[in-house]
């Protein structure tokens, strides 16, 4: 035991040199290495008594458990993990191991934080602060229609073509991630607006079955929906980090408030993962299991 603390102390010693002459890391950045590094090593010692070249994979993850236990946060786990690899991959260059025992330990993934929604009235102020007597204000109008009725990914919307447009029936047809197709049902205030604007949509090429398109009658890309979003957003007031996707946010979260199957809500999103739906909505888990319950009875 005495033996192996020596070992400790005499690579801990060479792994700041290292890193203060061939990092050129700065004093902060050096102490807040060797103060994580050195309460790793009081754990491995503790726990397994051994020397640094003899350290496995399953002690580090006992040590990140406990680091988990002790309530620390998620950053800071994934700090003291980022060191650790830093230290063993020190070790590997010093040629005093083979292969790190942290080298495939993935760090604590961060809670995503709850994207901002627009309410029903933020939605209609935007969409009104449009001017409609201009053929780009049809368009604008539009596109944020769609965006927030269908709730669309910007990707989709770009690419939304004339022939995906089947409002007899009451649908558009998606192309989402992976070219996989979904119908979303399409409002009636949805569809005149579409209808309105391609009275003056004008392509380049005349065969074009790109929908949305710029004053030079090519594709709409990612950049120029932002900007009209946020120039909507100055005009009316609205100081919230808005984005295509808040407009698929709130879709999703005012459908799930209305009581609708959170199943649903996830076909209309073409999410394949029924807790990615969740993540786009604000609502609590209570109200997520509620919905899930009621409408996954069998009548």
């Amino acid at each position: 035991m005495a033996d192996n603390t020596k070992k400790w102390s005499e690579i801990s010693r060479r792994y700041r040199t290292y890193m203060r002459l061939e990092k050129h890391l700065s004093a902060n950045t050096i102490e807040s290495y060797m103060r994580d590094l050195a309460q790793f090593a009081h754990f491995i010692l503790r726990r397994y008594g051994v020397a640094p070249k003899n350290v496995e994979r399953e002690m580090v993850e006992k040590y990140m458990a406990w680091l988990y236990e002790r309530g620390r946060e998620k950053s800071s786990q994934a700090r003291n993990l980022s060191g650790i690899k830093s230290f063993f991959n020190f070790l590997l260059l010093s040629e005093i191991i083979e292969s790190s025992p942290a080298e495939l330990i993935e760090p604590p993934k961060a809670g995503r934080p709850l994207p901002d929604t627009l309410s029903v009235e933020e939605i209609d102020l935007l969409l009104g602060s449009i001017d409609t007597s201009t053929p780009k204000g049809l368009r604008d109008c539009a596109i944020l229609e769609v965006l927030y009725s269908c709730g669309l990914r910007v990707s989709e919307l770009c690419d939304l073509r004339i022939r995906d447009l089947f409002f007899g029936e009451g649908y558009i047809r998606i192309i989402g991630k992976g070219d996989k197709q979904r119908l979303v049902p399409v409002s009636g205030i949805a569809r005149d607006r579409i209808q309105l604007y391609m009275e003056h949509r004008k392509p380049e090429k005349a065969n074009d079955d790109t929908l949305f398109l710029n004053n030079r009658g090519k594709k709409l890309t990612r950049v120029m929906i932002f900007t009209i979003i946020k120039q909507a957003a100055q005009r009316v007031g609205i100081n919230k980090n808005i984005s295509p996707h808040t407009f698929r946010h709130s879709f999703a979260t005012h459908l799930l408030k209305g009581g609708a199957n959170i199943r649903q809500v996830q076909e209309l999103l073409g999410h394949e993962n029924i807790l990615t739906t969740e993540i786009y909505t604000h609502l609590d888990s209570s109200h997520l299991r509620q919905t899930m319950e009621t409408h996954m009875q069998i009548p």
